[in-house]
């Protein structure tokens, strides 16, 4: 199964979970109007097996108050998620890593999450640690690729190897790249409001502790008192509320046992080496014997957040009916083949060996990607050799990132002039702003964007504001020529989806196949064939043939001056909308156009299509992120 079925998977399981939520509720409306009901017998002196007419609308004004709660408490916290990967990072109690960070554990962290992030051809992730956290745990959250975070717990930094800390990091990407995050979000926000009745009766039995008079009686002096009235009704609807509580574990459970089989795996695929997420469950478990449970979370939104951690937050989440995780000893099992013993967890006490400032792709760091012999950013020993120390700085700095992205930006000689002319006028950068795109420009082509990636944390670290002027002045530079180039076509596309005001959003599915969108995917496929007939020598048409064989259609390709930019950020938009598994398709149909019988693509051809999988929320397939791996950094 690959990320789009398993994009398919999360959509059909959100369906699971709309049925469980409305099971929920009907439960907890059920049980609400029959507490109601009690309580009204009671404080009218009635005896429960004769009749009485209860108010006009008594159940209907129940039922909806019940509906308001469950609908306004799922409302707000989807608001209060609006920022995504980051509010949840923060709910948990996490503290973000500086890019710059010189803190060795936390440099490596960044180092591996860096690998995972340039392999795959995403946008590197943000990283939090929870500082208060000493078992070993972590997570990723986001609603997609573009803005997810990844989270790990002190103890996972200070206990975990390397190659341990990078099966962790695998299998977070996996989730990241499989889907299940953006389904993770949305189960926050529903178990937040099917547990808002419980909330509401603990508020009212500490109304009526706090607030009612104790003697305070109705209004015929009869019944029992106010107080007392309240108190009761309080405690009935945060008794129901565990009704809430028992949904909302038993749909934790129905969604996140399987997914953890998967990520496991996936670790495993990415590294290429099972003692990486192996030793880190290994950890887990005989950690355990000396802590409650090695992967406890002691935060108090431990609970909401449980089915997005590597491990179970709590030791009632271990096993049986709502356990969130499967059993450490099975997924040891999956990972080795073999029943293993547990290891030991000390916290590391040595000074760990000192990490590189810039990461060493990994021998295999990616499932997408055919493991290479050499590094993309070195030689073939992995070693980093013509990144510049100004550059390794600058990607990790919030400021100095924009000068790196304008400067990738004048890499080439033509229209300098008028770009500096912009960039001195504006903000004073120009001097920085050249230096740097003297560097970029004796780096290859295939550097560029995974340089892009590198900056994206830094650049994610300014407010909207400054993320908007920074794009801003990207279009100004790009128009000073009165033209744009591809290259500038494609940093415009990856900078606009990753860090527009709702680069962050859900996108919703509104076109479930190619063929809803023919107009746009004859835009998409135009404009790879004409550019690989000038990579290739081929004929336009020949090219767009291939593409448009494969997405089951026909016709002749858009003649180049009809396509236009602008043209092709419409088809963008609406391609982004289109079901889990019809990407996969057009993404095929794409690879066709630009290959014509060999598996050697120019880097230009990767540019574009990974500017289109940035743009569509997808990774990049293996064709194009093996024409990074190929392009060796040290040849510059």
């Amino acid at each position: 199964m690959n990320f789009f079925e398993h994009q398919d998977q999360a959509r059909r399981q959100t369906r699971t979970l709309v049925i469980l939520f409305i099971l929920a509720v009907i439960a907890i409306v059920i049980a609400v109007n029959a507490a109601m009901a009690f309580v009204w017998l009671w404080t009218k002196g009635v005896r429960m097996d004769g009749p009485y007419g209860y108010p006009r609308g008594f159940f209907a004004t129940n039922t909806l108050v019940t509906l308001a709660l469950i609908g306004g408490g799922t409302a707000i916290e989807l608001f209060n998620l609006r920022d995504g990967g980051d509010a949840v990072a923060k709910m948990a109690g996490g503290r973000l890593v500086a890019p710059a960070s010189t803190v060795l554990l936390e440099r490596r962290l960044l180092n591996v999450v860096e690998e995972m992030a340039i392999a795959s051809g995403i946008a590197c992730p943000k990283v939090y640690v929870l500082d208060r956290e000493d078992a070993i745990n972590a997570f990723a959250a986001g609603y997609n690729p573009n803005e997810a975070v990844v989270a790990v717990t002190r103890g996972t930094l200070q206990r975990l190897t390397r190659d341990e800390l990078q099966g962790v990091i695998g299998h977070e990407f996996s989730h990241i790249l499989n889907g299940d995050m953006r389904l993770n979000m949305r189960l926050i926000g529903v178990l937040f409001g099917i547990q808002m009745i419980a909330g509401f009766g603990q508020h009212l039995m500490d109304f009526a502790r706090y607030f009612v008079p104790a003697r305070s009686r109705n209004r015929d002096d009869k019944g029992p008192s106010a107080a007392l009235v309240v108190f009761v009704t309080g405690a009935a609807l945060f008794a129901i509320g565990y009704i809430g509580v028992f949904f909302g574990r038993l749909i934790k459970s129905a969604v996140s046992r399987q997914r953890e089989f998967l990520a496991d795996a996936s670790a495993v695929q990415f590294t290429r080496n099972p003692d990486g997420i192996g030793g880190a469950l290994r950890k887990i478990g005989g950690l355990s014997r000396e802590m409650e449970l090695g992967s406890r979370i002691t935060h108090p939104n431990a609970e909401q957040l449980s089915h997005l951690f590597l491990g179970a937050v709590k030791p009632s989440l271990v096993a049986g009916l709502f356990a969130t995780h499967p059993p450490i000893e099975e997924r040891l099992r999956r990972v080795y083949g073999r029943k293993v013993e547990l290891l030991d967890a000390p916290v590391q006490e040595e000074t760990p060996q000192q990490e590189p400032m810039l990461p060493d792709i990994p021998f295999a760091a990616t499932g997408f990607v055919p493991a290479p012999s050499a590094s993309a950013f070195g030689n073939s020993a992995g070693e980093l050799t013509d990144l510049a120390p100004q550059l390794d700085s600058a990607v990790r700095d919030p400021h100095a990132a924009r000068a790196v992205v304008y400067a990738l930006l004048l890499a080439q000689e033509a229209g300098r002039d008028a770009q500096m002319a912009v960039l001195n006028a504006d903000a004073g950068q120009g001097a920085l702003v050249a230096y740097l795109a003297d560097t970029i420009a004796a780096m290859p082509k295939s550097a560029r964007l995974p340089l892009l990636d590198l900056a994206m944390p830094a650049l994610r670290q300014l407010p909207q504001p400054a993320r908007d002027a920074v794009l801003a002045m990207a279009a100004r530079l790009i128009a000073a020529d009165n033209r744009v180039t591809l290259s500038e076509f494609v940093l415009q596309t990856v900078l606009q989806r990753r860090l527009d005001a709702h680069a962050g959003r859900a996108v919703p599915v509104r076109y479930a196949d190619m063929a809803s969108l023919r107009q746009e995917v004859a835009v998409l496929l135009s404009l790879v064939a004409h550019l690989a007939a000038k990579c290739n020598g081929e004929p336009a048409s020949a090219a767009y043939a291939r593409g448009a064989a494969a997405a089951s259609m026909g016709g002749d390709p858009i003649d180049v001056s009809l396509l236009g930019f602008e043209r092709v950020r419409s088809a963008l938009t609406a391609a982004n909308q289109l079901a889990p598994l019809a990407k996969p398709m057009l993404i095929r149909a794409l690879v066709a156009t630009a290959i014509a019988g060999t598996r050697d693509m120019p880097v230009d051809t990767a540019d574009l299509l990974r500017a289109i999988c940035a743009a569509i929320d997808v990774p990049v397939p293996a064709i194009v992120a093996a024409t990074y791996m190929q392009h060796d950094w040290a040849g510059a």
